[in-house]
């Protein structure tokens, strides 16, 4: 298990370097977005339409921030990670289709996410949940946010961010899911555990 430190745009090279357990910390522009900004993003592509921001390279962080506005800037005080799951079902075509190399958040995604990010050579990592203070403490600046008509949780933010992280990667190019994987080998080991604790039952009855 390795540490890296990457920087936007990130290349196909420095996601093929990666595997599970692996930490990362990355600096440059991300991109927020959680379940209203996914759903518009998939709208836009389907209709053909181009989106405010260039994902190409990019990364996605599955957050929404508590955040103050200052005159004409805003501030992030905490920018936690929500639940991957939800964009379970955009995830794959944004990759796909918008380039997204790196994709943050906490709970994991499943098969359909894991295929993408072999085919596009992409990766996801988790960030700490509930450490959303540390979080704001990575990024300088609010480049810009779009998309506040869905709110501030959920609007699309573009921040500039400096060694954002610790992050563990827990899928990778290669197909690797560490989440899937572990559960896949508990489901294998059920039957025998099964069995064993069956025989521990009946050998306290006896008993």
């Amino acid at each position: 298990m390795g540490t890296y430190y990457l920087k936007t745009p990130i290349l196909d090279d420095d996601i093929t370097k990666l595997r599970v357990g692996d930490t990362i910390y990355v600096s440059g522009v991300i991109i927020s977005a959680r379940d209203a900004a996914h759903v518009r993003m998939v709208e836009l592509l389907h209709k053909g339409e181009k989106l405010p921001v260039d994902l190409k390279g990019g990364v996605i962080y599955h957050a929404g921030p508590v955040a103050l506005k200052q005159g004409n800037t805003w501030r992030i005080v905490s920018m936690g990670p929500t639940t991957s799951a939800r964009m379970d079902d955009f995830e794959p075509e944004v990759i796909e289709k918008l380039g997204v190399k790196l994709v943050i958040g906490k709970g994991g995604m499943g098969p359909k996410t894991t295929e993408a990010m072999k085919r596009y050579k992409a990766a996801y990592a988790i960030f700490t949940g509930g450490a959303g203070v540390l979080a704001a403490q990575a990024i300088r600046r609010v480049i810009d946010v779009h998309w506040l008509d869905l709110g501030v949780a959920e609007a699309m933010w573009v921040l500039e961010v400096e060694n954002f992280g610790p992050l563990s990667v827990i899928i990778d190019s290669y197909g690797n899911n560490y989440y899937e994987d572990l559960r896949k080998n508990v489901r294998e080991k059920v039957p025998g555990l099964s069995e064993e604790v069956r025989d521990v039952i009946k050998n306290a009855i006896k008993i």
